[in-house]
Order: structure tokens, then C-alpha cells, then sequence
């Protein structure tokens, strides 16, 4: 099955547009943000309360997947939605970024990565037909192409050396066999250099991908160059194809990346932030609700948010849970945070409709 991707609104103030993606799970409205869930599973949510957050795709990782807990219960389990009990969409990354993220333990070479596992030192090799493989047994919904996430701060000619390698492991990516219906997303390189990211689109989407990503942002760089990347790289995709924009961020940055022509978000930042008791509250900030100046603050902890959360519990009681070190603190911050992501969405692609993005996007 191609990919389906229909814009049904556009913004005449920016490039930002409403649409529908199709995988084989039905359809997906974007702009939308998918919550990570890196080793099969959100963490702290369970599969049920994603669904009632509004939650229609989440995201799996191939490398961690891989070594735990391997590809041989994952096949006997049915793949990742039956082992999960997912019955939505599932994207998985291709494991390039963390292989990539192993620094010493790992040495690069023509066709892949060979690596040490982080967990045992157990030697592995990664690369394009492999993570393919690995997205094949997992059978999630979209399948990353398997590239090098370009470090930063990276000179131009390492840049452009870390493309061309990326250009021929997306090429073999593209070649490698999948299950009927999963869709396969190409990934553009290309660091901060304008240049580099206009090459890496154009050959990226020569490939016929059925949707695009935008990686090697929110590596280190400044906000203002991660916008410059996808201002660069953006124009060059095509009108028709969903964008990813690949570990993108904080509300403000995702407001802003819509407002340039992205379609679809990720970010741990709402399940890590509420972890360590700091929540979403409206305009996209955080407070840090486990302070102690919050001991004998009877309200939610957002009078405007409507999640289960903010409607039964307060400030007060949440800062006591964490407080008291009980598991339920970081699931009512986690639940909270999500909600606030996903609602965002919802917010953007109302305002995207009815014509009012603009006015919306000046509040961040």
C-alpha cells in the first residue's frame, strides 16, 4: 500500500497545513505529536490511557528493541503491536541515533555500524539491511531509513562526508524487503549548512520515500539553527508527503517548525520532565510542581487544562506524592504533560482551520 497523505487546510499566513496520513491502521490527523516509547511501552502509561489521551500513534526503537528483548521473542510475540497491545500506529527509528550515541563503542564502516551494546559489551553490526530487517519482525506501521546523525558541532567537510554515507544507506534502505503496508520514511542530513540540507532533501525524495523526516536537530544546536535547517530543508519536500521533524521539542519549537511546513512531532521531553516533577502548564512552560512552595497549593495544576489530572487532583497533593517518593507522582505528571502535548495538537489544528494560526502562534 503507497502512502496516503491529503492536506485539508493551509494557513495563508504561513506553511502551516492540517492533514490526514494513512497507514494500515487507519488515519492519522496532523499536525501530530507521537509519544515516545522507546522499549516497547510509553513509560509510566499504559497502552489503555494513551488511547484515552487522544493518542493514535506512538513510537518504537529498533536498536533497544533489538537487544532486549530481541528479535526472536519479538517474532514469536506476533511483532510489536500484539507484544505491546497497541492496536494504533506504530512508528520505529531506524537505531541510527543511538548507535551513533555509543561514541567509543562503536566504528563505522561502508555498509553499517559495528558496535558494543551498552548494556553488556555484546559486539553487534547495525546497518541498513539489518535495521530493515529488524523493522520487518517488529512490523511496525512507518519504517525509518537507516542514516548517520551527523554530530554537532561538525565542520563542513565533515557534514558533507556524513551525508554522502547517509545518501548510500538510505539507498540501500529503500532496497531491503518490508511486509505489505509498512511505510518507509527517508531521513534528511546535512547539519547546520543550508547547503547540505537542500542536497540531502533533493536526494533524499529522488528515492521516492512515502514521507520525509528532518534529523540531525535538537543535537546540541541553537534553536535558531535548528529553524534554519528546516527552513533550508523544508521548500525541497515534496507538497504531498508527510514531514517528520525527528526529537522536536518544546511547545514553542513545535509551533514554530508547524509554521515552516512539518506535519509530525516526537520528543521525550513531556514523560522525562514529568518523571522529575516539572509539568506543562498554558503558554508552554514549566513549574517545577514538586517544590515545596506548592505544600498548600489546593488547585490544579492548570485551572484552563481538562485532563483527568487537573479535574480531581491538586498542586498540593501531586508535590505530596513525589514528596512521599510514590510511583503515582510521575504517572499524574507524565499523564498531564501528554495531554498537553497531544491537546496542543489539537489547539494547532483547529486554529489551522479556521484560519487563526497566526494569532495562536504569537502567544509562544
Amino acid at each position: 500500500m503507497a502512502s496516503v497523505f491529503e492536506i485539508t487546510a493551509r494557513d495563508s499566513s504561513s506553511q502551516a497545513r492540517c492533514g490526514r496520513l494513512r497507514t494500515r491502521r487507519g488515519w492519522i490527523e496532523t499536525p501530530v505529536f507521537m509519544p515516545v516509547g522507546t522499549r516497547g511501552g510509553v513509560k509510566a502509561m499504559e497502552p489503555r490511557e494513551l488511547e484515552e489521551l487522544g493518542a493514535r500513534i506512538i513510537l518504537g526503537n529498533t536498536y533497544h528493541l533489538f537487544l532486549r528483548p530481541g528479535m526472536e521473542i519479538m517474532a514469536k510475540a506476533g511483532g510489536l503491536h500484539r507484544f505491546a497491545n497497541w492496536n494504533h500506529s506504530i512508528l520505529t527509528d531506524s537505531g541510527g541515533f543511538q548507535v551513533f550515541s555509543l561514541n567509543n563503542l562503536r566504528k563505522v564502516e561502508a555498509d553499517g555500524v559495528r558496535f558494543a551494546s551498552h548494556i553488556d559489551g555484546s559486539r553487534f553490526f547495525l546497518g541498513p539491511k539489518e535495521s530493515m530487517a529488524i523493522q520487518k519482525t517488529l512490523d511496525s506501521d512507518i519504517v525509518m531509513a537507516f542514516d548517520e546523525c551527523t554530530p554537532y558541532p561538525a565542520t563542513f567537510e565533515q557534514a558533507e562526508k556524513s551525508l554522502k554515507l547517509t545518501t548510500r544507506w538510505e539507498t540501500m534502505s529503500r532496497e531491503q524487503p518490508l511486509n505489505d503496508g509498512q511505510l518507509r520514511f527517508g531521513i534528511v542530513q546535512g547539519s547546520v549548512y543550508d547547503e547540505l540540507r537542500r542536497r540531502a532533501a533533493r536526494e533524499i525524495t529522488a528515492l521516492d520515500f512515502d514521507g520525509y523526516a528532518i534529523g540531525g536537530v535538537s543535537v546540541g544546536e541553537s534553536e535558531e539553527l535548528m529553524l534554519q535547517a528546516i527552513d533550508a530543508a523544508a521548500p525541497e519536500l515534496p507538497q504531498d508527503k508527510a514531514r517528520y521533524l525527528m526529537g522536536v521539542g518544546t511547545p514553542r519549537q513545535i509551533v514554530e517548525a508547524v509554521a515552516r511546513g512539518v506535519d509530525m512531532f516526537d520528543c521525550v521531553m513531556p514523560t522525562r520532565l514529568g518523571r522529575h516533577g516539572s509539568v506543562f502548564v498554558s503558554g508552554g512552560e514549566t513549574i517545577p510542581v514538586k517544590a515545596a512552595k506548592y505544600r498548600e497549593d489546593f488547585t490544579p495544576i492548570d485551572e484552563n487544562c481538562q485532563c483527568h489530572v487537573c479535574r480531581n487532583y491538586t498542586k498540593a497533593y501531586i508535590r505530596h506524592m513525589f514528596n512521599v517518593g510514590e510511583i503515582q507522582a510521575i504517572r499524574m505528571a507524565t499523564y498531564h504533560n501528554l495531554y498537553y502535548f497531544l491537546n496542543l495538537m489539537r489547539e494547532i489544528r483547529t486554529h489551522i482551520a479556521r484560519g487563526t494560526f497566526e494569532e495562536f502562534r504569537k502567544k509562544f
